[in-house]
């Protein structure tokens, strides 16, 4: 029986003329010309979110790769968007074919949001610290980069020293089931610097700020200047204070060292004062504890007693039997962490992937829970629930105003 023949339309036309055009790929070197970057070797990218930090996460974003910005996106360019180069909603940014990787320089509570919108465009991402506001959107960023098998990297590298190699291969081996490692991190953490105000007087909003677009997710609230630029790190509407901004710096090469990339503590303690509803304030110590007995310890040195409870101790050979230190000794290093620029080119997965940032930033979320609810918690890392604690456990997952949610 012959094929019955079909019809042709304008839309089969132009299937086949793209069809046609995916087999007829110019080679680079002849795009490029002599001295010349190809085309297929420059990517369109866009920041999102341009104040304080967005130069430098753009900066991030571009090293070791050939970048032309293309867009640059904040709530406060009302009155100046054009919607070809300058933007205020970062969802026509998405929607450009153009552009191939972004940078997120937003207040965290858009973190989460805006990575999985990017994730779903297809679109490869660079991401401020901290990773997200709460520890629910961390697990769906998680998820959406699995699914749609796009790069992550969060905004800090400094595991990327990979330092400590011995206590990282120790961790990572399995073979220390009883950790009395003490890792104690005093002062460096802007508790008084980003505090928030109770007091500040509710103002008209800016006519070039798109008000409703900033809170997005959060709350909407009387607008207050100091719930915007670095000082929203204040309000828990936001970010989780002075903790939240510098915690993921100092920890997330911590826990690479100690090879926590894929879990959490499971019991969390903190020694502060009564925490406000809605502003971030001071605090003196948080103690988290893994299920194998290594314990985190953030000192804050602004409030109250310093910590006392243990003195630092590190991991070493002499923790192990004589048969397992040989073990160790006869493992290779690990593969070097891959950057943002060799993940995009080469379609790996980098350093600061979205398991290891999620988990970094549960650490700072965990210490926030247990200053706000003012008792001990514990966790289920697994689960990523906090066990029996109803109060604790509404604050892993918070609701999102409308028709924002994840």
């Amino acid at each position: 029986m012959s094929e019955p023949k079909l019809k042709t339309t304008r839309r089969r036309f132009l299937q086949g003329t793209a069809a046609a055009a995916t087999f007829s790929i110019v080679p680079r070197h002849v795009l490029g010309g002599p001295g010349q970057t190809p085309p297929s070797e420059t990517f369109g990218a866009a920041l999102i979110g341009c104040g304080g930090r967005g130069n430098g996460t753009f900066g991030q974003l571009s090293r070791g790769l050939n970048v032309k910005q293309l867009a640059r996106c904040d709530v406060k360019f009302v009155g100046r968007a054009d919607n070809k180069k300058v933007y205020t909603d970062f969802r026509r940014v998405l929607d450009r074919q153009d552009i191939d990787l972004i940078a997120i320089a937003t207040p965290p509570h858009w973190h989460a949001l805006i990575s999985i919108a990017a994730a779903e465009a297809g679109k490869d991402v660079l991401c401020e610290k901290p990773m997200t506001r709460f520890i629910a959107e961390g697990r769906a960023v998680v998820e959406a980069f699995n699914r749609y098998n796009r790069v992550f990297q969060i905004g800090t590298f400094g595991r990327f020293g990979r330092p400590h190699m011995e206590t990282h291969k120790i961790m990572a081996s399995g073979l220390l089931t009883d950790c009395q490692a003490v890792h104690i991190k005093r002062g460096g953490l802007k508790v008084k610097q980003w505090s928030g105000s109770v007091t500040e007087r509710v103002e008209r909003v800016p006519k070039n700020l798109d008000w409703d677009m900033y809170c997005g997710p959060a709350p909407l609230k009387p607008y207050v200047r100091r719930r915007t630029g670095g000082t929203h790190r204040g309000y828990w509407d936001y970010e989780g204070g002075g903790l939240s901004d510098m915690g993921q710096h100092h920890f997330d090469p911590v826990q690479w060292t100690f090879a926590k990339d894929n879990t959490s503590p499971v019991e969390i303690e903190a020694h502060a004062p009564p925490a406000h509803p809605e502003c971030c304030g001071m605090w003196g110590w948080v103690e988290l504890k893994y299920a194998d007995g290594l314990t985190f310890v953030m000192d804050s040195g602004e409030w109250g007693q310093r910590y006392h409870r243990q003195q630092p101790r590190e991991v070493s050979l002499s923790d192990l039997s004589k048969a397992d230190q040989e073990k160790i000794k006869a493992l290779p290093d690990p593969d070097p962490l891959v950057s943002f620029g060799e993940a995009v080119k080469n379609r790996k997965q980098t350093g600061g992937h979205p398991e290891a940032a999620h988990r970094a930033s549960t650490l700072l979320h965990l210490a926030n829970v247990a200053i706000r609810v003012g008792r001990k918690i514990e966790y289920d890392p697994v689960k990523e629930q906090i066990v029996g604690d109803e109060e604790a456990n509404r604050l892993i997952n918070p609701p999102m105003r409308a028709p924002w949610h994840l």
